[in-house]
Formats: C-alpha cells, sequence, structure tokens
C-alpha cells in the first residue's frame, strides 16, 4: 500500500522485490546463508554517520518542522543499536539534555535484599524504558504504553514541547490525536518478562529518531534508514523494515562490514523466514 500511493515510477519493481523478500523468496548464498539486496532496491551506505545523514540532512536546521521530523526514522533490530542512534542523533539538536531518573523497587520487601536498587537500575527489560531517560526540546519521542485511547496509544509518536520536573509536554504527530498538546506523566511499569516481579516509575516513552524494527510496524515512513549491523533476529523483520517506504531512493540501509564477501550487485544480509508460517498465512489467506 506504501509502494502504490508513494507516486514513484520504480514502485512496481520495489513492489515485486519487496514481495520476494516477503514470501522468502530473495537469492540466498549457499554457502552463508545470507541474501543479497538488487542494486535498484536501496542505497548502500558506508558507516552509521553516514546513514544519520542520509535519513535526517540539516537536522540542525529542520528538526523543528513536525512534518518532515514524523516522516523519518531509523530502524535497528535490537534496543542497544536504537539507544546509540538516538543519542548521537539528540546530541545534534541545540538546547540543554534533561535526565530523569526512574524509581525502581523490587514488588515483594523481602527481596529486596536480593535485588538491591543499583541492580534493578541497569536493568531495560522489552517494552520498559531505560533508568535514565535523557531528553532535549525538539526530540520526537515514541509512547511505549497506553495512556489515553485512542489519542495516546502504544507506538502513538509525539515531539517535545517543553521539559518539566515531573511531567513531558509534547505534541502528538501521529494518529487522532495528531496535532494536539498533551501532558505526559510518570507511571508506574512492571514488566513480565522477568523471574522477579519489580516496579519502575518513570515516563512511558523513548526517543524516536530511531526504533526497533519490531516497534515500527505499522509505521508509514517518506524516509527510512535500517542499520543491520546487528542482524535480523526473527521472523519476517528485514520485510517489515524495508516495507515502511513506498519507494527505493527513499531507502538507506548499513550492513555489516564483510562486504568483501558480497555480490557485485548489492550487500548480504541476513533475514529470518520460517517457512512454516509462510504457508499457514498462504492457506489462511487464498486468491
Amino acid at each position: 500500500m506504501r509502494v502504490k500511493f508513494s507516486g514513484d515510477l520504480s514502485a512496481g519493481a520495489f513492489s515485486n522485490q519487496l514481495l520476494a523478500l516477503g514470501n522468502g523468496e530473495a537469492p540466498v548464498d549457499v554457502q552463508t546463508g545470507l541474501i543479497k539486496f538488487p542494486a535498484n532496491f536501496c542505497t548502500l551506505v558506508d558507516s552509521a554517520e553516514e546513514l544519520i545523514v542520509k535519513v535526517f540532512p540539516n537536522i540542525q536546521q529542520s528538526f523543528t518542522r513536525h512534518d518532515w521530523i514524523c516522516e523519518r526514522a531509523i530502524l535497528a533490530p535490537k534496543n542497544e543499536s536504537v539507544t546509540k542512534i538516538n543519542m548521537q542523533i539528540q546530541k545534534m539538536l541545540p538546547g540543554n539534555e534533561k535526565s530523569y531518573n526512574s524509581i525502581d523497587m523490587v514488588m515483594d520487601p523481602s527481596e529486596a535484599v536480593n535485588y538491591p536498587t543499583e541492580f534493578l537500575n541497569s536493568l531495560e527489560p522489552s517494552g520498559c524504558p531505560p533508568h535514565i531517560l535523557h531528553l532535549k526540546v525538539g526530540a520526537p519521542i515514541i509512547l511505549i504504553r497506553n495512556l489515553d485511547s485512542p489519542k495516546l496509544c502504544n507506538g502513538t509518536r509525539l515531539i517535545i514541547k517543553a521539559i518539566l520536573s515531573n511531567l513531558i509536554e509534547a505534541t502528538i504527530l501521529t494518529g487522532c490525536g495528531k496535532g494536539e498538546n498533551v501532558f505526559i506523566p510518570r507511571i508506574p511499569m512492571i514488566p513480565n518478562d522477568l523471574p522477579f516481579s519489580f516496579k519502575r516509575l518513570q515516563f512511558p516513552v523513548r526517543l524516536a529518531f530511531a526504533m526497533t524494527i519490531n516497534k515500527a510496524q505499522g509505521q508509514s515512513l517518506k524516509v527510512a534508514g535500517i542499520n543491520l549491523e546487528q542482524p535480523c533476529f526473527s521472523h519476517g523483520q528485514l520485510y517489515v523494515a524495508c516495507s515502511r517506504v513506498g519507494s527505493p531512493r527513499n531507502l538507506f540501509i548499513l550492513t555489516p562490514e564483510e562486504k568483501e564477501h558480497c555480490l557485485s550487485e548489492g550487500s548480504s544480509v541476513k533475514e529470518i523466514l520460517f517457512k512454516e508460517v509462510l504457508l499457514k498465512e498462504n492457506n489462511n489467506n487464498p486468491m
């Protein structure tokens, strides 16, 4: 759908290439198990710095335009890469950075001696903000919890308008509340993927210059960068990342450094597809 409405003359070929990628039909190197990008599928970049410049050109002058910042993002498989990219880009913005520390505690007081506060602070469970949240006015953020459906939902992107002691004032960039100014409070969050229960009191947001590929599902972008220095690790991640845009001219990809092993037409990357899932999807959606 994104490809169809992009208006790009190369949309037909790009659409077919995306379908081949999603259906597991992309050429695979027999020895390495890596797929090859066609030469006209995207623009390959040589470094994370170049990827940032391609996706966010002249960010110091353009970041105040909400439509400009909303239509672009860098995607990566893991939070580790996303956090690094977000901090690198935020440092380019003018103004002072404010840090917010979370309050962490175990749910069972008798377990406090086994899980000291310093240990809890070091944790960064899936779907939870970091212990220390570094923010600047003008930076885009994404909600990671539902606050006020349907306006403020998990996945809603906003841009910071003001950073107060216990509130973030932000303007909604996506969804039904687009353009509205809202206040985001700290809320308690209890991760459910740990062998013990602890509560983190923090703003339910992350920076959104970059986001994980899983978090980007459902997002439509005009310009996307994909950082594949760390490989994809779950079914269909690469297809999801590449299909966020409608034109190959606006897709920029950073691949691992082992480019001497790549074929001339493109770079080699890893994609994980489970044939059983594809077969089940095709059986559930007959032509």
